[in-house]
């Protein structure tokens, strides 16, 4: 509900030109904000970044929207369909096994 409203205020603002001449306006986003990146980890995550590579779990997170986007895509026959299923239902699997074994590492057990 909160989307629509949002949308909805940034299109009337649109139509009243109020977003007119903003800095940036018609250029892409930069999405380089690594603000939530602790400080520290900057550095380093910026030269991971800048040398190609992507963290398994980013990867991970991008098979799985590929997967969605299949079972979801019309004209995918049901074999197919039924692949990316299983496929998705394990990474998922990895991912949340993952994540518990590092909240446990984090708890120190």
């Amino acid at each position: 509900m909160l989307e629509l409203i949002a949308e909805r205020k940034i299109v009337e603002a649109l139509e009243r030109g109020e977003l007119a001449g903003l800095p940036g306006e018609g250029r892409p986003l930069e999405l380089d904000d690594d603000t939530l990146v602790p400080e520290d980890l900057r550095a380093a995550y910026r030269i991971l970044k800048n040398a190609g590579y992507v963290p398994p779990e980013v990867e991970a997170l991008t098979e799985i929207a590929q997967l969605e986007n299949l079972i979801h895509r019309e004209g995918a026959d049901a074999a197919e369909r039924a692949r990316a299923g299983r496929k998705l239902a394990l990474l998922r699997t990895k991912i949340e096994h993952a994540y518990y074994e590092k909240a446990l590492a984090k708890l120190g057990r």
